[in-house]
């Protein structure tokens, strides 16, 4: 009985025992609940609120204080509808809730501060009685959707305005065409009159004004002599924005893509702002990234042009303190690199409502920038329509007082190629002599510049007022290079060119001395084969790079005549000719003076593209030439080598073979044309 007993004692304990760890581990899941529940609000990046049934804030999740900006504790107890722009829509949806159960996709706009638009979501919530405790809602943030909306909105209504208008204005369409053209023309040409009318007497006053200053003059003259130089380079610098924005706005922008050395090219160029600096006890720090690739192919010239402007900004606004330039690689891969340029300074910096429309056409930070500081305030256009249009990215961030940081990125071609420092520009050197120069210029001012700075360089010079006594000289003798104002009475620089180059088929390097920088007038200047251009008023040590650069270039290509290879056996036969034209004179006459006035400009042309390296432009003149060869009975073995340049043009492989070839090529032509002269005159006197 005893053992019965405690037999069932012991059965009763275990119950008893396990019943109390039954409710321990109640009690612990309904600790952990809140937690749990907590964790899920939490892990909504979305706003989450709970409300009561009297509107009062009761919870809400860190995403609600972070779009609201308030604490947690700020938060609970305040009216739900107080934190947006329409504080009765959102009562009507709140009411919603309790008469439906639920709403959805409620549209509100947060009163936060970019006023974000939200769709609501919420449903009541009860407690384990049934008892509606309030309503809990989730804010989905639609700023994007709603942005993309609006675009899509009003492409499609600019579609079909678009739609609408080219239909009823098809009818007229040629005429429009027309009066948009001439208006271009005219606007070109207004801007061109302008550079040229302003810059060429701008030419002599800077010119001259660099001359004096290079000669003993009391301290009062070197003074006002530095305020008529300073002057004159504001001007010109006023000249260059307005041109440059005009050219950006017409589309007329054009960008290289040629090998350079991003370090030694932005070494070179702030080397500009030197004496600026330390006349303003500035220091200037460069920060530059060594991982960016020695070689980048890109446009250095209107890379300069954006840094120029973004330098020249810092070194104006800020009168103490340092500048600071940093190029660093952000991202590279097989074939690019892309590379982050910044400029700092600790100047007078920019007030923050301001910000947003500093890169505007005429925009300054104060309206007292311009009476303080000078400046039209296009520099910073023109920087991000040049990054713009490079698909690069411009960016700014600044305080009043403590200075300003401009920052652009930009892609970059990767290449193993050599870079060419075209950009470098040349120290005098007094050893380098015995340069022979024909100035073409026709105002007196400029001419009697031009001697002053060419004797200077110690080069020897004649100088003529226009294009047709310039000919002249040259049939009696030669050159080493040629300076060509464009703008001329008579006969006009282009005029000139074209004649020397085509009638002359002369290839002595020409310099545009242009008043007019645009860019028409530049691509009409390669077009008639001019080999580069300088703008007025000069740069004189510009001038002189590019003047012994042409000419050493010049020297590599050209083959003196009393060197060269003469073809002395006639090199062609016409048998083929005239079985084609069954010898009929009138045919052989036509075929033979269409050969020589077709020939001449390609030999040009080949030339030309050898010597900038257009390797598609050297193989179609090829390509253009092969055809005749057989007609005229030229040699199969020079047809051969035309094909041979073709394929080293097309591949851009052994490309120094290229030169020889070509320089032979030219003889044959040149002779050829000389034997199909003879034989047009025997057949016409045939005739």
């Amino acid at each position: 009985m005893v053992k019965v007993k405690k037999s069932d004692e012991l059965i009763i304990a275990n119950k008893e025992l396990a019943f109390q760890n039954n409710e321990k581990e109640k009690r612990e899941t309904e600790l952990q609940i809140p937690n749990y529940a907590r964790i899920l609000i939490e892990a909504s990046l979305d706003p989450l609120f709970t409300i009561n049934p009297a509107g009062k804030i009761t919870d809400m999740n860190n995403a609600s204080v972070n779009i609201t900006g308030l604490s947690r504790e700020k938060l609970i107890g305040t009216d739900f509808f107080d934190y947006f722009t329409d504080p009765d829509k959102a009562r009507v949806g709140y009411e919603e809730i309790f008469a439906k159960g639920f709403i959805s996709d409620y549209p509100l706009t947060i009163r936060d501060h970019k006023f974000t638009d939200v769709l609501f979501n919420g449903s009541i919530y009860k407690d384990q009685q049934g008892n509606v405790l309030g309503v809990v809602v989730v804010a989905r943030d639609i700023t994007e959707q709603k942005r993309t909306e609006k675009e899509l909105t009003e492409a499609r209504i600019f579609a079909e305005l678009a739609t609408a208008i080219a239909e009823e204005a098809q009818s007229k369409a040629e005429v429009t065409r027309k009066i948009a053209e001439d208006a271009v023309k005219a606007k070109q040409q207004f801007l061109s009159n302008m550079s040229h009318e302003i810059r060429t007497p701008m030419n002599a006053i800077i010119g001259f004004t660099k001359v004096l200053l290079k000669t003993d003059l009391s301290v009062k003259q070197r003074e006002y002599l530095t305020a008529i130089k300073i002057s004159g380079d504001a001007l010109i610098v006023l000249i260059n924005d307005i041109l440059d924005l005009a050219k950006v706005d017409a589309g007329k922008m054009t960008f290289e893509e040629i090998p350079f050395k991003l370090a030694s090219s932005i070494s070179s160029m702030l080397h500009l702002f030197e004496t600026k600096i330390q006349e303003k006890n500035l220091k200037l720090l460069i920060e530059y990234d060594k991982k960016i690739p020695e070689v980048l192919v890109g446009d250095p010239v209107r890379l300069h042009q954006i840094i120029l402007n973004l330098v020249s900004n810092a070194v104006k606004f800020t009168t103490r303190g340092t500048i600071t330039v940093s190029v660093c690689l952000l991202d590279e891969d097989d074939e690019k690199a892309k590379v982050n340029f910044s400029i700092s300074d600790t100047g007078i910096g920019i007030q923050e409502n301001k910000i947003a429309n500093i890169f505007d056409n005429f925009q300054q930070a104060t309206s007292g920038t311009s009476r303080l500081y000078g400046g039209t305030g296009l520099g910073l256009a023109i920087v991000k329509q040049l990054v713009e249009q490079q698909d690069g990215i411009t960016n700014v961030k600044s305080k009043v007082d403590e200075g300003s940081t401009f920052s652009f990125s930009l892609s970059f071609k990767k290449t193993k190629a050599e870079a060419e420092d075209i950009n470098e520009v040349m120290e005098f050197d007094t050893e380098i002599k015995n340069i022979k120069i024909l100035v073409v210029e026709d105002m007196v001012l400029n001419q009697l510049l031009m001697k002053t700075l060419l004797d200077d360089f110690g080069f020897e010079c004649d100088i003529t007022a226009n294009g047709k006594i310039a000919i002249e000289k040259l049939k009696h003798k030669s050159y080493d290079i040629i300076l060509m104002d464009l703008q001329m009475p008579e006969m006009n620089g282009f005029e000139a060119t074209e004649y020397i180059r085509n009638i002359m088929h002369s290839n002595t390097p020409i310099i545009a001395l242009t008043a007019d920088v645009t860019t028409v007038d530049l691509a009409k200047c390669r077009a008639v084969g001019m080999n580069d251009y300088i703008a007025k008023p000069l740069d004189e040590r510009l001038l002189y790079s590019k003047i012994v650069s042409l000419v050493k270039s010049a020297s590599k290509l050209n083959i003196k005549e009393e060197n060269e290879e003469i073809i002395k056996m006639k090199c062609i036969d016409l048998k083929y000719l005239n079985h084609l034209t069954k010898s009929n004179p009138k045919l052989m006459s036509e075929m033979i003076s269409l050969y020589l006035e077709q020939t001449p400009p390609l030999i040009y042309s080949m030339k030309q593209s050898l010597q900038i390296k257009d390797w598609s432009l050297l193989h179609a003149s090829v390509h253009k030439m092969i055809p005749s060869f057989s007609i005229m009975g030229i040699s199969a073995d020079f047809e051969q080598m035309a094909k041979k340049i073709q394929e080293y043009a097309s591949t851009q492989e052994q490309t120094d073979n290229i030169l020889e070839m070509v320089l032979k090529l030219e003889n044959l032509c040149v002779q050829a044309c000389h034997e199909l002269e003879e034989e047009l005159l025997n057949i016409r006197i045939k005739q």
